[in-house]
């Protein structure tokens, strides 16, 4: 789950990068290769994100709903912050249980 996270953040600022860096260098500096290369990156990583998100979902149980609520995160501008969230807080769950 660790790793899930840890993707999920890499994810999440690849397409922040995309949105606010490489396009607008697109736009106002006349570099098309920004928005290429950012792109490719950001691709990859959504294929991987939406593949270990499904993996993810199930070695923890997750319901189809919660997992298409975190694949659709990872597409809007900072909606990894609130799946960074929801796996800090099930980690937590899962071991203050098994402290318990």
């Amino acid at each position: 789950m660790q790793f899930f996270r840890l993707l999920s953040v890499i994810e999440g600022i690849s397409l922040l990068v995309l949105l606010f860096v490489a396009m607008p260098l697109r736009s106002y500096a006349d570099m098309p290769l920004a928005v290429t290369y950012a792109g490719w990156v950001h691709g990859v990583l959504f294929i991987v994100y939406g593949a270990t998100s499904l993996f993810a979902s199930h070695l923890s149980g997750w319901p189809v709903w919660k997992w298409l609520l975190v694949l659709f995160l990872g597409v809007v501008p900072f909606g990894f912050l609130y799946v960074d969230h929801l796996i800090r807080r099930e980690i937590s769950n899962a071991s203050a249980a098994r402290t318990a």
